[in-house]
């Protein structure tokens, strides 16, 4: 899988956003938390993400695999090489690191995504107080 093709399948994840991070890294984050992070310039890592820390434990021993500098201790882990893993498990990986990160935003953040994807309510409030009665 190519940056190309990471940067669409990151962004089809609802909420997602992307920005320039530290000179020339793509971060994409949900609810402003990142959940992966693409160097765009050669450098010996290409793309790092969020896993369990059984699947930390697993992915680190293989080739291409590293813990990823500054983050190994979140169980963060780098990709040094394109060929690291499949397609298929690099979405499934990425998918998870998303749902991840969105299942430990605040309750509040999630309910304001949840509220931002659910069609517009057209019912108008008519909140409108009634008059007090007087005490007799």
């Amino acid at each position: 899988m190519n940056i190309d093709r990471v940067r669409e399948y990151c962004m089809q994840m609802a909420h997602a956003t992307e920005s320039l991070q530290w000179g020339d890294d793509l971060v994409f984050k949900i609810g402003g938390k990142m959940f992966a992070a693409l160097v765009l310039e050669p450098a010996p890592i290409w793309l790092s993400f969020q896993c369990t820390p059984e699947e930390f434990a697993e992915l680190t021993e293989r080739p291409g695999i590293i813990p990823a500098p500054y983050s190994a201790r979140y169980y963060w882990v780098a990709l040094e090489t394109h060929e690291a893993l499949s397609s298929s498990e690099l979405e499934r990986l990425l998918r998870d690191s998303y749902q991840m990160v969105l299942e430990k935003l605040p309750r509040k953040t999630r309910q304001a995504l949840a509220q931002a994807a659910s069609p517009k309510s057209k019912v108008k409030s008519t909140n409108k107080r009634r008059p007090r009665r007087k005490a007799r």
